[in-house]
């Protein structure tokens, strides 16, 4: 599948239509672009735009990463109508090359240039979010909301007053998805739902999309992972619940430290030959936990999949899997995804979980920027970055106030007899959560005084 697939399945499902004047040349009014990533089309129409104005709308309209090279520059005239978003970027360019190239966490950066990709090294900084709309990169699901209601609350009752379907809920919360027809009649239900004395709070659902996959490596050194389980009872056990994509056999060996895994998005059909990110995040995990213990350990994890075949999940979906994987028993969580989008809900999902004991580690995020990345971002996750031994952030890694710790960004993963490299701050949050489950198991003592640990000795040096 081409990356504009990729692009127009993420848009689908996030419904997100950005609409924008771009006020250019005179008779500005006119001069506009409609981004709709619902069906991967644009439209545009503009006279004398530079360049730079025309990228830093497409910034915003996508949240991708956009650079181009220094001294480019060009006054952009064109009119079109529901061109795919491929000769949409051709069209807008005004002759200059492109690049569309997926980041190592979902984040699409796009490149333009006369001759060379590397000559594209100035950043483009998007042009300023209207208010009330979403940010950059966080895709609102425009015809859903998320609400919660007091016990007793008829809620397909309520649903059906709005028009609206109930597609999931968190059981024993009182927590509920509605799907509507449409972007509008989620707004006017909004408003409905802020009279009705049984409900508590209505939130946005934002979409979050899927990590990247490994990439086959022709040649490694690296040897296979030689973990042994140890025999532990039921209440000994120290569970890592693993939310990601679906995770895969690593082997008759390795299936003993896996539990029943839990599917919220419907069955995965992954591809045999190649380990999904959810897997690779799995052995990254068993790597550390080895690491930790020397080889021997009592540690199992616990697959939740929020993707199933789906391009995103969403932060309702984030939520309830980290509930199944709190009521399946895990005391370390590992998030190795993330999204721009603050959701209230899967916020206070986590500090309810993180007063009982449990604690989570979420990737940092691959910009590189110093802007939040949620989940890691909350207080109550380690947030974790790519780095070296000595605790310097890898150039491609998110930094900032908000991360806690640096770990390595990069593994080897050994899958159906082959070897496969996964890297970016998805594979250091995984190291982390399995070397502070290792840790936790070998010296018998909790994840939180581990957790102390690990973010004083690994704290990241800061950058000047």
């Amino acid at each position: 599948m081409s990356v504009v697939a990729v692009i127009s399945r993420i848009g689908l499902a996030a419904g997100v239509v950005w609409t924008a004047l771009l006020g250019c040349g005179p008779g500005f009014a006119s001069d506009r672009l409609v981004w709709d990533n619902r069906r991967g089309s644009v439209e545009a129409e503009f006279r004398n735009c530079s360049l730079t104005n025309v990228l830093q709308h497409v910034a915003a309209a996508t949240g991708w990463l956009v650079y181009v090279e220094p001294e480019a520059e060009a006054n952009i005239s064109v009119k079109f109508n529901g061109l795919p978003i491929g000769d949409a970027l051709r069209r807008m360019l005004g002759g200059f090359n492109y690049a569309l190239v997926p980041g190592t966490n979902g984040t699409m950066r796009l490149y333009v240039f006369r001759t060379s990709m590397a000559d594209a090294t100035r950043p483009i900084t998007p042009a300023p979010v209207a208010a009330g709309a979403p940010a950059p990169g966080a895709s609102r699901l425009a015809d859903e909301l998320v609400v919660r209601v007091k016990p007793g609350t008829d809620i397909d009752k309520l649903a059906r007053a709005l028009g609206a379907k109930v597609v999931g809920i968190i059981p024993g919360r009182n927590i509920y998805r509605l799907k509507f027809g449409d972007a509008a009649a989620a707004e006017a239900a909004r408003r409905a739902l802020g009279a009705e004395p049984g409900v508590e709070s209505v939130e946005d659902n934002y979409a979050v999309a899927r990590p990247t996959v490994p990439q086959p490596v022709l040649a490694s050194s690296v040897p296979a992972l030689a973990l042994r389980l140890k025999p532990s009872s039921n209440n000994g056990r120290l569970i890592v619940g693993l939310v990601d994509t679906a995770v895969q056999s690593l082997g008759a060996e390795f299936d003993a430290f896996f539990l029943k895994p839990v599917s919220l998005a419907g069955e995965a059909q992954p591809d045999p030959s190649a380990p999904t990110h959810g897997t690779s995040m799995a052995y990254i995990i068993l790597l550390s936990v080895q690491a930790a213990t020397g080889g021997n350990a009592s540690v199992q994890i616990l697959p939740i999949d929020v993707y199933g075949n789906n391009p995103v999940t969403t932060t309702f979906d984030l939520a309830r899997g980290i509930v199944e994987a709190i009521n399946g028993g895990a005391t370390i969580i590992n998030l190795s995804l993330g999204t721009e989008a603050d959701s209230p809900l899967l916020r206070d999902i986590i500090i309810e979980a993180h007063r009982q004991g449990v604690v989570f580690y979420g990737a940092a995020g691959n910009a590189p920027v110093d802007t939040p990345y949620y989940p890691a971002a909350y207080p109550e996750v380690t947030a974790v970055t790519a780095g070296d031994r000595n605790r310097n952030i890898a150039p491609f890694a998110n930094h900032g106030e908000f991360v806690d710790m640096v770990a390595p960004g990069a593994s080897v993963i050994h899958f159906a007899g082959r070897q496969f490299v996964v890297g970016g701050t998805s594979a250091s949050a995984a190291f982390a959560s399995g070397f502070a489950a290792g840790m936790a198991d070998s010296r018998r003592t909790s994840p939180k005084e581990v957790d102390k640990l690990m973010r004083t000795n690994f704290a990241p040096n800061k950058k000047p």
